[in-house]
């Protein structure tokens, strides 16, 4: 059984800064993709940023220059630094891993159950 947990999601004012960490547990043979998806209200699911296990990165258009994603295989956790945070910005950010629980596993695709970022005055 893998789980992943988001944390560090919150209130912050247009122009601040979050970090989002989501850390996976349980039966972790290898993790591979790794990356943040947010949904707004009324709105479908998007990817925010990705991230390999190459540490090969991938930006939607719209976070470019204000979002890093980072990862630290040792903790098993992905990162989300969010700068110039704007009211857009506001949605529910999932996490997910693509991950193998053992040496013969296929790669499964998991999700946490997201943490909710409002920016707002």
């Amino acid at each position: 059984q893998v789980q992943l947990v988001e944390s560090g999601g919150g209130l912050v004012p247009p122009g601040g800064s979050l970090r989002l960490s989501c850390a996976a547990s349980g039966s972790i043979f290898r993790i591979y993709d790794m990356g943040w998806y947010r949904q707004a209200p009324g709105k479908e699911r998007e990817l925010v940023a990705a991230i390999t296990r190459d540490e090969v990165t991938n930006y939607a258009d719209s976070v470019k220059g204000r979002f890093t994603i980072s990862r630290d295989d040792a903790e098993n956790t992905v990162y989300l630094q969010m700068n110039s945070l704007k009211p857009e910005d506001t949605a529910v950010y999932y996490c997910n891993a693509d991950i193998r629980y053992g040496p013969l596993s296929r790669r499964t695709s998991y999700w946490g159950k997201g943490t909710l970022v409002t920016v707002s005055s």
